[in-house]
């Protein structure tokens, strides 16, 4: 896989706006940030600028409101992130992974059923 470049928290922010929505001007993506809390028109600017230059977002300027989108898929940009975390917060474990989350997180019947049925489909494709 090619390398992405890291978003930082803001960035993946909103990267999730803009996998969420697509395309959007730089009030759009501001105007659903500030649902959560506040943020500054010029800082979302600024950081979406940044996305641009390093490649995280498109920016279209063919007309006088800027359009961005992202550049980078969500399921590779999560991919990314896991792998990373994975390496350096669990040694490269996956199973102490799974077992802190589940440790940690109350997981409902059909969240264990989907855990269930793809380690069924791993075990299946190994065993092939």
């Amino acid at each position: 896989m090619k390398k992405l470049p890291k978003p930082t928290e803001a960035e993946l922010e909103i990267l999730q706006v803009l996998w969420s929505k697509g395309p959007s001007s730089v009030r759009e993506i501001n105007d659903i940030l500030n649902q959560k809390r506040e943020v500054g028109y010029t800082t979302t600017l600024k950081i979406m600028q940044i996305m641009a230059d390093k490649g995280l977002a498109n920016r279209d300027t063919s007309t006088r409101t800027h359009i961005y989108e992202a550049a980078v898929s969500e399921g590779d940009t999560q991919k990314q992130l896991l792998n990373r975390f994975l390496q350096t917060a669990f040694k490269g474990s996956a199973s102490k992974l799974i077992m802190q989350a589940l440790g940690n997180h109350e997981a409902s019947s059909e969240e264990l059923e989907k855990i269930k049925a793809l380690i069924k489909k791993i075990e299946d494709e190994q065993s092939k």
